[in-house]
């Protein structure tokens, strides 16, 4: 089975649609007293590191083809410059992209990841995780756009101008107008929508709003672990009726509340393929965003043990190749083009 899991593994284009590793490069995070990220500003992710989580050797060996590197503001009601950081947080992506241009490449479309994949690359794309990094003005992501981000969530837990977070759910609150609008241009411009850290009323919103299929770059089962991070089953049910997508997230309070492991991870993955079917499950490990991985999963190298454990389980070949890859590249292709 381990050779069948390592074969299939590395057939696959596997897609991870969330990880923090950005912070790790940038002081403003990591030389904040108490932070969790390590400083790896001198580093860079080219060289194999025993620090955090990602760097370009641990994803090839992992397997990973496409990974999605998510840009935020320091996480506050009201963050210090939050245009700017993202800015900051860009440039370091597009400086370390052309570092390693031999291993990794910025992309933008699902035919672009296919060709890095093809190249034998690491297709590397921008996400927005908070879109308080707009300051208020729903032109700054046509900008972003340029820029080559192609996945924006709308909050960071806390709430902000645009919508209510998870952590900000007492009101019942959910989007703004200014959160309509944004919603709205994210449509028109083709960027895909990412609901993880929404609070319960936001995502119903939203859900109303959005034209196309919605993405859940990283929550989990609230029905297996009921986490506020997690996702309900009426929520889960709403994401596969507009043929979205939701990526596992790896975070131990997300995945268990006193096992987390790869199997329990997997645990979330078999809800969701009893309730909805295999189509709508991916992986959104929010590596380099947690202090701590379930057991089985210490790092990006350690992504075959998922192949393996669904193996285990009974799955089809073709219905892993949907959840390590197949669910997010059709979602992006309709999506991003």
């Amino acid at each position: 089975m381990e050779e069948h899991a390592l074969r299939l593994h590395h057939e696959a284009v596997v897609v991870d649609t969330h990880c923090d590793t950005l912070k790790c490069l940038n002081p403003r995070f990591t030389r904040v007293k108490g932070s969790m990220w390590e400083d790896r500003s001198d580093i860079g992710i080219g060289a194999r590191s025993d620090l955090g989580h990602v760097d370009i050797p641990r994803l090839r060996e992992g397997g990973v083809d496409c990974q999605i590197f998510a840009v935020s503001s320091e996480r506050d009601r009201a963050p210090a410059y939050p245009l700017r950081t993202a800015l900051e947080m860009i440039d370091t992506f597009y400086s370390e992209c052309d570092k390693n241009r031999d291993a990794i490449r910025p992309v933008t479309s699902y035919d672009e990841i296919i060709e890095a994949a093809n190249e034998g690359k690491v297709a590397a794309m921008l996400s927005i995780e908070g879109a308080d990094v707009i300051e208020g003005e729903v032109g700054m992501l046509r900008i972003f756009h340029r820029l080559g981000v192609r996945m924006v969530g709308l909050v960071h837990s806390l709430r902000n101008q645009l919508a209510d977070g998870v952590t900000d759910a007492r009101t019942g609150g959910g989007l703004s107008e200014l959160g309509v609008q944004t919603v709205e241009e994210l449509d028109r411009l083709g960027m895909l929508i990412d609901v993880s850290h929404l609070s319960d009323a936001g995502f119903w919103d939203l859900v109303d709003i959005a034209k196309g299929p919605l993405v859940a770059s990283h929550s989990n089962s609230r029905a297996v672990c009921d986490h506020p991070r997690n996702m309900t089953d009426q929520m889960i049910r709403a994401l596969a009726d507009c043929s979205g997508v939701m990526g596992m997230n790896f975070a131990p309070s997300f995945v268990h509340p006193t096992r987390p492991s790869v199997e329990t991870l997997v645990d979330h993955i078999d809800h969701i393929s009893d309730l909805v079917g295999p189509d709508h499950v991916g992986l959104g490990s929010d590596f380099d965003g947690i202090p701590s991985t379930p057991s089985g999963l210490e790092d990006v190298t350690r992504m075959p043990n998922i192949t393996a454990e669904l193996l285990r389980r009974g799955y089809e070949d073709e219905d892993i190749l949907k959840i390590l890859s197949g669910n997010h590249l059709r979602v992006m292709k309709e999506v991003i083009g």
